[in-house]
């Protein structure tokens, strides 16, 4: 005489009973069946970009003491603003704090290639520069570091675009984009960053 294995042996075979058990409308299975593919699609685009495309999330991470900054050799005042290092690369560094970008104005040649270094001296800042493609979130505790480049000399306005107080819509500061061939390279004290 053969005995019926008990349905408490089997868990997951219990669970799919129940689950059929359920009464679920045709169009409600339609929509959750929809909802599954949708969120299969996004997925696997995601998969797709990452490893086939390079979209990844930043793998070069940062960090510095925002309460230290002025005694950091890299963003120290002195070292602040337009630098080139041994390279030829030009590197900009400024300090976000509550209610200014540091420095406040910057010469900068046209048609170059220019490498944005920024920390914040307090909370969470956003920098954007209109008519380019800088745009980025100053984090406390990291660098953020942006490459871009002026397409034509001119005056651009540098704002903030996140809210970061009750002075954050007088936070703005200036670059003087200057034709490459009149542009002079200020003179600076090498900086440990620079000689990469």
């Amino acid at each position: 005489m053969q005995t019926e294995p008990s349905k408490s042996t089997n868990p997951i075979r219990a669970l799919c009973d129940q689950f059929n058990a359920i009464h679920i409308d045709h169009l409600e299975r339609r929509w959750i069946s929809i909802s599954l593919l949708v969120i299969g699609l996004f997925v696997g685009i995601i998969t797709i970009d990452a490893f086939f495309h390079g979209v990844n999330p930043p793998s070069k991470v940062e960090t510095i003491d925002s309460a230290s900054l002025h005694l950091s050799e890299e963003f120290a005042e002195d070292n602040l603003g337009v630098s080139v290092n041994q390279n030829g690369e030009i590197i900009i560094r400024m300090v976000a704090g509550r209610y200014s970008f540091f420095p406040k104005h910057i010469d900068v040649p046209a048609e170059t290639q220019l490498t944005f270094r920024w920390v914040s001296m307090d909370v969470l800042h956003g920098v954007h520069i209109p008519m380019t493609n800088m745009s980025t979130m100053i984090v406390p505790g990291y660098v953020a570091e942006v490459s871009t480049q002026f397409p034509s000399p001119g005056e651009y306005p540098l704002l903030c675009n996140e809210y970061c107080g009750l002075g954050h819509n007088h936070m703005w500061s200036n670059i003087s984009v200057i034709a490459k061939e009149d542009w002079k390279a200020p003179v600076k004290s090498s900086i440990k960053g620079d000689q990469q």
